[in-house]
């Protein structure tokens, strides 16, 4: 048999308010744009997770024990379905009842942490395992690391932690003659196996199903569904990995996304030999193809593929540097509420919207980003940093005088 696994990456960062200026700082310690929070949670809710929650439980009610698909949720975009819009969230627990989608472990906010802070990490990881277990019932076995990054150090931690699989991007630059459509394992690990996105098939539905200028528009199910089938023989394994916002919020709905989407589970199916599975079930049906070596990082992120979508300028190198220097600081206030806004900027947005890199990617970048440039993003988290440092300093001379 040969499987399709669709995975879905949902994600939503807290928002800094774009005016907090200078003048703000000493006085002023709440950072968050809750206005923009809220809206934009809203209207990605009633453009894509609605809408596409609803037609996963069809479905999966259609073609029972036959449809499945899997989901990374961040901890921060759940605690603002818990705040804006707790029926979103209970269309996910409606779709974990099912019993045919899996839900993924990943850093709660969605943070580089594994290049920073290995402590931080490990911490975030068992935040976000306890929340999917609480919310879902499951017990998470695979990981995903944010936006897909990936190295042979992750692999070997994550083997350590007692995952059975990893899922990264099937960058051209490890593939090699490799294909993407087999199970792998990392190199220097024994039980965990690595799962690895065909990112010429996800980009046609994520990135290039509504261009009119592409050879292959429009893109119907039957036409895509005779793309996987194309694969037999040469591969055991089709990996759909995507935002989960491509469904009426990149893609929107007078695209036909919804009816692709619809329509797709059967024209799949119509051939016997393929099959729907999740990534847990793909290291139990599969045995790896062999080890894929990754001494550099890599990402599901622009061209390259590699971390230049978060680090590698001075604006992102000065920021993300800064707010993990102040990681004892901050734990040694014991204090809730600055640990939990500490750790809300570590999310990965924040350097992703100080990226000066506009030529190939640039609608990318520009999408959700709510600053004119890179540069008035960093400095307004610049001040913002400085905010929350000065308060750690009262509360410690506070303490102190105590």
């Amino acid at each position: 048999m040969i499987s399709v696994l669709f995975y879905f990456q949902v994600h939503q960062p807290f928002r800094l308010k774009k005016d907090y200026s200078f003048f703000d700082i000493g006085k002023n310690h709440f950072y968050e744009d809750e206005e923009a929070n809220r809206s934009i949670l809203n209207k990605v809710a009633d453009k894509c997770y609605i809408p596409t929650n609803k037609l996963l439980l069809d479905l999966i009610k259609r073609y029972p024990g036959q449809f499945k698909v899997a989901f990374s949720i961040s901890g921060v975009v759940i605690e603002q379905f818990e705040k804006y819009n707790p029926y979103v969230l209970e269309l996910f627990q409606e779709l974990a009842a099912t019993g045919q989608v899996e839900f993924i472990n990943e850093t709660y906010y969605h943070s580089l942490s594994f290049l920073f802070s290995k402590k931080e990490f490990k911490e975030q990881v068992k935040m976000h395992k306890e929340k999917i277990q609480t919310l879902f019932g499951q017990t998470p076995t695979t990981f995903r690391n944010t936006e897909l990054i990936y190295h042979n150090d992750l692999a070997l931690e994550l083997e350590k932690m007692g995952y059975k699989t990893v899922i990264s991007e099937g960058a051209n630059q490890i593939m090699g003659w490799r294909s993407p459509n087999y199970l792998y394992q990392p190199v220097g690990v024994h039980k965990l196996n690595l799962l690895l996105k065909n990112f010429k098939l996800s980009d046609d539905i994520a990135f290039r199903f509504s261009n009119k200028g592409w050879e292959d528009y429009p893109l119907t199910a039957e036409k895509f569904a005779s793309w996987i089938h194309s694969t037999s023989g040469n591969g055991e394994l089709i990996n759909l990995f995507m935002d989960y916002e491509t469904f009426g919020e990149h893609q929107w709905a007078d695209t036909g996304i919804f009816d692709f989407m619809k329509a797709l589970p059967e024209a799949i199916l119509k051939n016997p030999e393929y099959q729907f599975i999740t990534p847990s079930q793909a290291s139990q049906f599969y045995t790896p193809l062999s080890q894929i070596d990754v001494p550099y990082y890599i990402s599901w992120a622009d061209l390259e593929r590699d971390l230049t979508a978060w680090l590698g300028n001075p604006l992102q190198d000065s920021a993300i540097e800064k707010i993990y220097e102040i990681e004892k600081e901050v734990k040694a206030s014991k204090d809730v509420e600055i640990i939990h806004t500490w750790r809300k900027l570590l999310t990965s947005d924040h350097f992703y919207y100080m990226c000066t890199k506009w030529f190939s990617d640039g609608d990318v970048h520009k999408y959700f980003n709510p600053y004119d440039s890179p540069y008035d993003a960093y400095v307004v988290y610049a001040n913002v940093l400085n905010d929350l440092i000065e308060t750690i300093k009262q509360k410690s001379l506070v303490a102190m005088d105590t």
